[in-house]
Protein backbone atom coordinates (compact mmCIF):
# COMPACT_ATOMS: atom_id res chain seq x y z
CA UNK A 1 0.00 0.00 0.00
CA UNK A 2 1.65 3.41 -1.01
CA UNK A 3 0.39 6.19 1.29
CA UNK A 4 0.82 9.97 -0.37
CA UNK A 5 -0.19 13.13 1.12
CA UNK A 6 -1.11 16.11 -1.50
CA UNK A 7 -1.83 19.87 -0.31
CA UNK A 8 -4.47 21.13 -2.12
CA UNK A 9 -5.67 24.49 -3.12
CA UNK A 10 -9.15 24.58 -4.45
CA UNK A 11 -10.29 27.58 -5.82
CA UNK A 12 -13.65 29.02 -7.88
CA UNK A 13 -17.14 29.15 -5.68
CA UNK A 14 -15.82 26.93 -2.61
CA UNK A 15 -16.95 28.96 0.50
CA UNK A 16 -20.17 29.30 1.70
CA UNK A 17 -21.59 26.34 -0.59
CA UNK A 18 -20.69 23.69 2.54
CA UNK A 19 -17.45 22.38 0.58
CA UNK A 20 -16.17 21.90 4.32
CA UNK A 21 -18.00 19.57 5.25
CA UNK A 22 -18.44 18.14 1.99
CA UNK A 23 -14.65 17.45 2.49
CA UNK A 24 -14.45 16.01 5.80
CA UNK A 25 -17.32 13.69 4.32
CA UNK A 26 -16.25 12.53 1.42
CA UNK A 27 -12.27 12.03 2.74
CA UNK A 28 -13.32 10.08 5.80
CA UNK A 29 -15.65 7.71 3.81
CA UNK A 30 -12.64 7.54 1.41
CA UNK A 31 -10.69 6.37 4.41
CA UNK A 32 -8.26 9.48 4.01
CA UNK A 33 -6.95 11.30 7.07
CA UNK A 34 -6.29 15.46 6.93
CA UNK A 35 -7.32 18.92 7.17
CA UNK A 36 -9.44 21.32 5.32
CA UNK A 37 -10.16 24.93 6.28
CA UNK A 38 -11.15 28.82 4.24
CA UNK A 39 -8.48 31.04 3.36
CA UNK A 40 -8.89 34.72 3.40
CA UNK A 41 -8.76 34.52 0.03
CA UNK A 42 -11.79 32.75 -0.76
CA UNK A 43 -10.18 29.23 -1.75
CA UNK A 44 -10.37 26.52 0.35
CA UNK A 45 -6.78 24.66 1.60
CA UNK A 46 -6.82 21.11 2.45
CA UNK A 47 -4.05 18.49 3.10
CA UNK A 48 -5.46 14.76 2.12
CA UNK A 49 -2.81 11.75 3.00
CA UNK A 50 -3.86 7.78 2.50
CA UNK A 51 -4.01 5.44 -0.45
CA UNK A 52 -2.77 6.80 -3.20
CA UNK A 53 -5.80 5.26 -5.31
CA UNK A 54 -7.85 6.87 -2.79
CA UNK A 55 -6.19 10.40 -2.84
CA UNK A 56 -6.61 10.37 -6.43
CA UNK A 57 -10.56 9.40 -6.22
CA UNK A 58 -10.74 12.07 -3.82
CA UNK A 59 -9.70 14.68 -6.00
CA UNK A 60 -11.21 13.98 -9.31
CA UNK A 61 -13.98 14.18 -6.20
CA UNK A 62 -13.06 17.74 -5.23
CA UNK A 63 -13.48 19.07 -8.79
CA UNK A 64 -17.82 19.40 -8.79
CA UNK A 65 -17.66 18.79 -4.71
CA UNK A 66 -20.86 19.83 -3.14
CA UNK A 67 -23.95 20.56 -5.48
CA UNK A 68 -23.40 24.09 -5.05
CA UNK A 69 -19.68 24.66 -5.10
CA UNK A 70 -18.20 25.36 -8.53
CA UNK A 71 -14.48 24.44 -8.43
CA UNK A 72 -12.65 26.72 -11.15
CA UNK A 73 -9.14 24.59 -10.61
CA UNK A 74 -7.23 22.54 -7.90
CA UNK A 75 -3.56 23.45 -7.29
CA UNK A 76 -1.85 19.59 -6.03
CA UNK A 77 1.32 19.37 -4.43
CA UNK A 78 2.90 16.68 -3.31
CA UNK A 79 3.83 17.16 0.44
CA UNK A 80 5.54 14.68 3.02
CA UNK A 81 3.50 12.31 5.03
CA UNK A 82 2.03 13.62 8.65
CA UNK A 83 1.28 12.24 11.58
CA UNK A 84 -2.51 12.74 10.92
CA UNK A 85 -5.69 10.62 13.05
CA UNK A 86 -8.95 11.07 11.27
CA UNK A 87 -10.27 14.15 9.12
CA UNK A 88 -10.53 17.58 10.74
CA UNK A 89 -12.02 21.12 10.02
CA UNK A 90 -9.88 23.87 10.84
CA UNK A 91 -10.09 27.44 11.35
CA UNK A 92 -10.03 29.83 8.40
CA UNK A 93 -6.45 30.73 7.69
Amino acid sequence: MLVIARHLMILGQVQGVFYRNWTVETASSLGLAGWVRNRMDGSVEALVQGEADMVARFITLAQDGPPAAKVARIDATDVAEEALNGFEKRPTA
